[in-house]
């Protein structure tokens, strides 16, 4: 007993785990994936508002070039796209990103122009609010909505309390089967309106809501011996155990047990790496808005001034390379299997191949997205979509095994052959 005593008093010290504090990790583990997460920035993509976030949450370098390219690249593409080209929850991403870099999203200034993106997020949560009670889905899904409340509400905006309602309410419904990071993201969304909401009988419905939650999370951590889900759920279920902490007492977290299973893994996807860093900092994306911005300027830096070694430049061409893409449904109504081969720059991602097939081929390769915490998920290939009711989706594989990683992130090499088949789970 004493030697497992011991044992646990290692584990809890190695973490910095105390019962009032929490856990935190190693500085040297949070040390080595800050730097992955820096090394995955790509001049050549679109810059991931997931990444400052992380970034500024994990005190990242402010002043080096990484960040501010990834700020001016973000400020950018909302003057850009927020009104026409972006979903709300990508909205959302950019409002969280500008907080935590201590910029004001009511006046974002790139390009010679301004926008309000406050305003912006409003109105297409509106849009996502009226299409939920019409027909009792929201216009992108229940995960984009909780961001929405969440930036709404760390913005003080205003109009966070109707859609932290209407989440409340779909969490407590009994037909609810929500994923476990939407469940998170909601969570971590009610907590923070909850603190700002003035009515109390809102306040129990969210407060009732939250604890579900948090109690869920919980449950699951028990089952898997400390997973969460799976180790990429694990960033934000641990997010939103930190934030609502409070709230499910006197039941108590085995935070140690959580972080030793975060700890042991080797991750290496950019957006995993995002969403756990700040949890294991202690933080969440709650602490957006409370982060030190004295060593923060408002910086619209040069391109010039921001190629360096490390990000490369926009100008350096890339080689064409072939790939052979493939859509296949054996499955529901009529059956088909159509492929094409095109041609993009190499280090083009997935997602840019099939963008470049429904160029060719509009007919027979186009295809719809839905925006994930891992990025853009395919939902229909040909007119042909996945239905949760189904259990139907679109597997994409590489020489008959599936991909690791999703269309966002994926790199096809040249002359490999991509398989999209619809399939059952």
């Amino acid at each position: 007993m004493l030697g497992m005593a011991l044992g646990i008093g290692v584990l809890l010290a190695l973490l910095g785990c105390t019962a009032t504090e929490g856990c935190v990790a190693p500085q040297e583990l949070v040390s080595q994936l800050l730097q992955r997460l820096e090394g995955s920035v790509n001049l050549h993509e679109a810059a991931n508002p997931s990444v400052l976030l992380a970034m500024n949450l994990a005190g990242g370098d402010r002043d080096g070039p990484i960040f501010k390219w990834l700020l001016q690249e973000i400020k950018e593409e909302a003057v850009k796209r927020a009104h026409k080209d972006m979903t709300s929850g990508q909205v959302a991403l950019h409002v969280l990103a500008l907080l935590s870099s201590c910029q004001d999203p009511q006046r974002v200034h790139a390009l010679d122009q301004s926008i309000d993106l406050i305003h912006v997020l409003q109105q297409k949560t509106d849009e996502e609010m009226a299409q939920l009670e019409t027909e009792g889905i929201p216009k992108t899904s229940l995960y984009s909505m909780s961001l929405d409340t969440l930036a709404l509400c760390l913005a003080e905006a205003g109009g966070a309390q109707g859609p932290s309602v209407a989440l409340a309410k779909r969490v407590l419904s009994p037909e609810s089967q929500l994923s476990l990071d939407t469940r998170a993201m909601v969570a971590l969304a009610l907590a923070c309106v909850y603190s700002n909401v003035e009515l109390q009988d809102v306040q129990e419905l969210l407060l009732e809501a939250f604890w579900t939650v948090s109690n869920s999370l919980l449950d699951e951590q028990e089952k898997g011996n400390g997973m969460i889900g799976n180790i990429y759920s694990m960033g934000l279920a641990l997010q939103a155990l930190q934030a609502t902490r409070e709230f499910y007492a006197p039941r108590k977290w085995d935070c140690a047990q959580a972080f030793s299973v975060v700890s042991s893994h080797d991750y290496q996807q950019p957006m995993a790496i995002a969403q756990v860093l700040p949890a294991l900092v202690g933080r969440s994306y709650l602490d957006v808005a409370g982060l030190d911005c004295s060593a923060t300027k408002d910086v619209s830096p040069s391109r010039q001034l921001l190629l360096s070694p490390t990000l490369g430049t926009h100008g350096v061409p890339r080689a064409p390379i072939l790939v052979h893409y493939s859509i296949t449904n054996t499955l529901q109504g009529k059956h088909f299997q159509y492929s094409t081969t095109v041609t993009v720059p190499s280090g083009s991602t997935l997602l840019q191949v099939l963008e470049v097939a429904a160029e060719k081929n509009p007919q027979i390769f186009s295809f719809e997205t839905e925006m994930t915490s891992w990025g853009p998920m395919v939902v229909s290939i040909h007119g042909l979509a996945a239905s949760t009711d189904d259990r139907t989706y679109w597997q994409f594989l590489s020489a008959g095994d599936a991909l690791d990683k999703g269309v966002g992130s994926y790199k096809p090499h040249d002359g490999e052959h991509i398989q999209a088949v619809f399939s059952t789970y």
